[in-house]
């Protein structure tokens, strides 16, 4: 029992608002040293795990770059160029959002996600087709919360409906490694295959859903906010 320590720490530690990597860290640890893992040797795989994986901190490398483009206009002018599109609504700005994000998954691209496309570019793209966008945010600011939430769902939808697709996907590697090690013998390729029909349902699913999105939001519009 004492070998889930790490178990503890990481709950009580994220309750209590410690730092996360802090505090997973310190299970990790904390977890070794209780199986008698000398920590030298513990030192040794963090620092290994880290060189290993140290590509998907790449991302974090984005992030200024972004926080100059938004300072600049980035997310006024996403909004002005939708509005150029008359047929644009937020639904369909997510929708298509959605079918992207997902095809980039389907070839084991990486884009960054909420922090690099949809807060910066996708939701003010969908909210730049609310013309009284503005007026909006003041009288009925859930409305405009909502618009943002979908265009966030558009992200999760594609990235995890479609990352399984790719046969070289570090889901798909970790799932046969555990199939194999219950004696079950499964090629990536097979599995890639049977996460297709997932994510054909996914994408008529959403479609249905940001069309009943956009139609409730004509008519909330419509009445003036009045409906929750």
């Amino acid at each position: 029992m004492i070998s889930l320590i790490g178990v503890l720490i990481v709950v009580v530690g994220l309750a209590v608002g410690f730092h996360p990597v802090a505090t997973v860290l310190i299970a990790g640890l904390a977890s070794g040293l209780a199986v008698g893992i000398p920590i030298t040797e513990l030192l040794e795989t963090i620092g290994s795990t880290f060189v290993a994986n140290r590509t998907m901190l790449v991302f974090v490398l984005t992030l200024p770059a972004i926080g100059m483009l938004e300072k600049h206009g980035l997310k006024e002018y996403a909004a002005e160029l939708i509005l150029r599109i008359k047929a644009a609504t937020a639904g369909r700005v997510s929708l298509a959002y959605l079918g992207f994000r997902w095809l980039a998954s389907v070839l084991g691209l990486r884009l960054g996600g909420h922090p690099v496309f949809v807060r910066p570019i996708v939701a003010p793209m969908a909210e730049g087709t609310i013309p009284e966008r503005e007026e909006l945010e003041e009288s009925d600011p859930v409305l405009m919360e909502r618009v943002k939430a979908m265009t966030a769902a558009a992200e999760n939808y594609g990235n995890f409906f479609g990352q399984n697709i790719f046969v070289a996907a570090a889901g798909l590697i970790l799932i046969q490694g555990i199939m194999e090690s219950a004696g079950y013998d499964v090629s990536l390729a097979t599995m890639a295959l049977y996460s297709v029909p997932a994510g054909v349902a996914m994408l008529i699913l959403a479609f249905i859903q940001f069309n009943l999105f956009d139609r409730w939001l004509k008519q909330r519009r419509e009445k003036g906010g009045d409906e929750s």
